[in-house]
């Protein structure tokens, strides 16, 4: 797969994992824009991103460099700062939460309009109860058979590097 570096954007709704899957993955230390939380989502979680994270990642001769998005809509227009060069993104679901997708909806729709590029929808939180299946996110998401939805514990590096290992091989 060479050893070419690739820009890589992680998104999706308020909390569906993304500030840890960057730390996870990162084998430097990251970069956070993590503030308290001011709004009524206080009650979910303390902290959000503000403006990005940043970590990086070799998986497979990959230099991937790690770029988190905000999760409140507020903050949206992160998003297209972060996309600008971006060689691929993965969007992250919450599985526990069904609103969740109608963000992950707006998101997908929002990056591949910016730029036509490789793309996974990561579904995290499958081990609690109530989580919708992979199917069930791909099928509500309308996402290609192709694309497919992939699993992912956001907290456990061997799980991270296997998404990202699994996006390389679309970029290489």
């Amino acid at each position: 797969m060479g050893n070419k570096a690739y820009k890589v954007v992680i998104t999706g709704a308020f909390n569906a994992g993304k500030t840890e899957f960057v730390r996870s993955a990162s084998a430097v230390p990251i970069v956070s824009t993590d503030r308290k939380v001011t709004d009524e989502r206080a009650d979910v979680k303390e902290t959000t991103t503000v403006a990005m994270d940043y970590g990086q990642a070799t998986v497979d001769g990959c230099l991937l460099h790690l770029y988190g998005t905000p999760g409140q809509e507020r903050f949206d227009f992160m998003w297209d700062i972060l996309a600008r060069e971006m060689d691929g993104f993965l969007v992250l679901v919450d599985s526990t939460d069904r609103t969740s997708l109608t963000v992950a909806r707006r998101i997908l729709r929002h990056f591949k309009r910016r730029r036509r590029t490789k793309w996974l929808v990561v579904a995290t939180k499958q081990d609690l109860r109530g989580a919708m299946s992979l199917e069930e996110v791909a099928r509500r998401l309308r996402v290609p058979a192709a694309n497919g939805v992939v699993a992912c514990d956001p907290r456990k590096r061997a799980r991270t590097h296997g998404v990202l290992k699994q996006l390389c091989g679309f970029l290489a």
